[in-house]
Order: C-alpha cells, then sequence, then structure tokens
C-alpha cells in the first residue's frame, strides 16, 4: 500500500480550539489516519498520513466541513507519498502557538511577507541584493539548504529572534528572501521582521517541498535532502523518499 502524507497549516483565530481537539481527533482515528497535529488560538500545523481516500476526506473536512466552520479557507497543503506508513500513531495536541516563537508582535493573521512561487524563486535569490535566509534549525540546514543560503545556526525557532536581533539590520538588509521546510516558519518569521521595520521580506510558498515538488530538478537550485518530521527523514526532488546504499563492509 502506498500511503498519501499531507503537510498542513493556516494561521486562523480559533478562540475554541480546545473543543476542536476530541472531534478531530475521533474524525482522524476513524479513517485510520496516523500523525500529529497542532491546534492553538492561532491555528492549525500538522503532518498526517493514511489512504488516499482518507486522507483526501480530512483535506475536505478540515476546509468545508461543519468541524471548523469554513475557518480553514486558506489552508496550506501539500501531498507527498510513503511505502510504508512513517507515523506510529496519532496525536492531537494543545499548545500556545502552532509554531514557536515567543513573540507576540509577529502575528501571520496581520502582517506577512510576500509569498513567492516556486517557479519566480530562482530570479529572486539569484539576485545579489537579495539575501537568502534559511529559517530553519541547523541539523536540518546540515542535509540540504539552497545554493548561497544564510544558516542561522539555531538549535530551535524559538532562536530565530535572538539570530535577528544579533545579525540583521534592516537599513543593510534591504531585501530578504527566507525559506523552510513547508512555509509555517517563515511566516511567523517574516511576521516578526517586518514588525522590526524590515522593507521588504519575502518567503517561498508552500517552503521546500513545494519548490521540490514543482522545479524540475535540471533547473534547481536545491542542495542536498530536505528533512522531514517522520520516518521518511528526508525528501528529494520530486518529493521522493531518500535512499541509501547499504553499508559497507571494508
Amino acid at each position: 500500500m502506498i500511503y498519501k502524507v499531507a503537510a498542513l497549516y493556516q494561521f486562523a483565530a480559533l478562540p475554541d480550539y480546545r473543543e476542536l481537539r476530541e472531534p478531530l481527533r475521533a474524525f482522524c482515528a476513524g479513517l485510520g489516519i496516523k500523525g500529529s497535529v497542532l491546534l492553538a488560538q492561532e491555528g492549525i500545523n500538522g503532518t498526517v498520513a493514511g489512504s488516499a481516500e482518507a486522507i483526501d476526506a480530512l483535506a475536505h473536512e478540515l476546509v468545508h466541513g461543519a468541524l471548523f466552520g469554513g475557518r480553514l479557507d486558506n489552508l496550506e497543503l501539500k501531498f507527498s507519498t510513503a511505502e510504508a506508513m512513517p507515523f506510529g500513531r496519532l496525536k492531537v495536541r494543545l499548545k500556545k502557538e502552532i509554531v514557536t516563537l515567543g513573540d507576540a508582535a509577529a502575528d501571520p493573521t496581520r502582517q506577512v511577507g510576500t509569498y513567492v512561487d516556486a517557479a519566480e524563486w530562482n530570479a529572486l535569490i539569484a539576485a545579489p541584493d537579495t539575501l537568502v535566509l534559511d529559517t530553519r534549525n541547523a541539523f536540518e540546514v546540515a542535509m540540504g539548504t539552497f545554493e548561497g543560503a544564510v544558516d542561522p545556526n539555531i538549535k530551535s525557532f524559538g532562536q530565530f529572534k535572538d539570530f535577528a536581533a544579533a545579525q540583521l539590520d534592516p537599513a543593510r538588509h534591504r531585501r530578504i528572501a527566507m525559506f523552510c521546510t513547508g512555509g509555517i516558519r517563515c511566516e511567523k518569521a517574516s511576521a516578526h521582521l517586518l514588525a522590526r521595520g524590515f522593507a521588504e521580506v519575502y518567503h517561498l510558498k508552500g517552503g521546500i517541498l513545494k519548490y521540490l515538488e514543482e522545479v524540475p530538478e535540471a533547473e534547481s537550485r536545491w542542495r542536498g535532502e530536505c528533512f522531514v518530521f517522520d520516518e521518511r527523514v528526508a525528501l528529494g526532488h520530486g518529493l521522493r523518499e531518500r535512499t541509501r546504499e547499504p553499508a559497507s563492509d571494508e
């Protein structure tokens, strides 16, 4: 069986997020879906896997169903596949933030950077006056990143604001193009930089996953693999699962 994997998020006002937890868990469990979903007052974030029919049913419920009442009408969804179930169980958890930055001024429902589609990304990051910024953790960057990207060398996303305060200057860094795995961290990071007075902040819509899905490998400026938070570990161009050579006897 080939499993369908959905990475999803949306920043949206969910004041009733605590009451949504059990109905959402029951809906997913009833379809045999496994994975992790985070709910917070600011929205939803998760990666789940199941049969193609189950994932399609969940996507329809989130966007059109009664559970969220139309509040996820701009849900960011990215699909890939897995040859084995990449999650051991289903978790639906309540959090203060769906991606933790710890900056109340960074509110993606009020302002975010300018979205750049995968097809336009190469031209943006090739421009000499663009600072290309990887917003992911250091171990993720070590597995793969875009040519010429700055690595903030952070252990967790919550440290991004400290990196920005120490290393970024609105007067010197006039144009910033940032990226992350699926796009969610860039929503918070771009909101944070805009609140600090940076003029031009761009981010890769759909993240690295969308870029690897849509941009042909021959035209790609991505080098390496993209770490994903499930048992597949990493994906390459075309969202192919990573492959490893057998260990040598030498």
